[in-house]
């Protein structure tokens, strides 16, 4: 599928499997044309009066867009569904970050993806996995989730428990290359982690640690047990960093962000981190032109 009919589709809500229901925000609908939107948004420059620079969006986490459906609620930081916000398009290649909650027993019955790099990060309980490649299994808090949808693929994600709440992270990007052959990947990524550092969970190298996507793209997740500052380093110039505070409170060039809230920075080489005791930090480097 081409990026603007990937776009079209998920701005009218037209994915198999999911119900959209109206969505709790004051943000307009769409009532213009799909002409507006090919055109690539950019960096996600909304206005940002926090801002100390030019190079960085903040968003803070009662700025995301909330979706109840009963079994699911979500939490849109960027546009999705029947959500539209022409300033929440994209960061670079991050196209999707939902905060997912599903109830025990619910989830997402079959649907298809195409020409898209779909990560998922359980953060509480399980979730179960089916494919039409074949793959069967659950992924559980620990775990990293991959799939190259590339020529298409249909799955189906449901809470592995038919009591607890599962709660998870879907991040979709962009990928570098289209229609590829379809592949999944999972992995616990316990032994990865360690404390009070940053540690890389995803690449673009299938040899290097954690899991690989078809996209100059690495993920990092931290967890702190002591105050600490940290000094991340970009792969690549042309890259951004999208980082997002799981739980905990983080400093980033002087801007105070809490749970759920995220700043997304480009034009930089590095970038100093400094995480209170018990923080848990995702961050996403990922190319800006796509």
């Amino acid at each position: 599928m081409k990026r603007p009919d990937f776009i079209k589709k998920s701005i009218l809500g037209i994915f198999s499997g999911l119900l959209i229901p109206k969505v709790s925000s004051s943000v307009q609908k769409i009532n213009t044309s799909f002409n507006i939107l090919r055109k690539n948004i950019g960096f996600n420059h909304m206005p940002n009066k926090e801002n100390k620079t030019k190079n960085n969006v903040i968003h803070k986490a009662n700025s995301r867009n909330s979706a109840d459906f009963g079994w699911l609620k979500v939490n849109h930081t960027f546009s999705f569904a029947n959500y539209y916000n022409p300033d929440r398009m994209n960061f670079g290649a991050l196209r999707v970050l939902n905060d997912d909650t599903i109830l025990g027993g619910k989830g997402f019955s079959t649907h298809p993806h195409d020409n898209m790099e779909i990560i998922t990060i359980p953060l509480e309980g399980s979730l179960k996995h089916k494919d039409d490649m074949g793959n069967g299994s659950v992924i559980k808090k620990g775990d990293i989730q991959v799939m190259s949808a590339g020529k298409g693929i249909q799955h189906s994600e449901y809470n592995g428990d038919d009591i607890l709440p599962a709660k998870v992270l879907q991040i979709w990007l962009h990928p570098n290359k289209i229609n590829v052959i379809p592949r999944y990947q999972q992995l616990s990524i316990k032994s990865l982690i360690k404390p009070n550092i940053f540690s890389q969970i995803l690449s673009p190298n299938i040899k290097d640690q954690g899991v690989w996507i078809h996209q100059n793209s690495w993920f990092s997740l931290g967890e702190f047990t002591k105050t600490t500052t940290s000094n991340y380093k970009l792969h690549s110039t042309s890259n951004g960093i999208y980082i997002f505070i799981i739980d905990g409170k983080v400093e980033i060039n002087g801007d105070i962000l809490n749970k759920r809230d995220a700043i997304g920075l480009w034009q930089v080489d590095s970038i100093n981190i400094s995480s209170s005791i018990g923080s848990r930090v995702l961050i996403m480097e990922v190319p800006m032109n796509v």
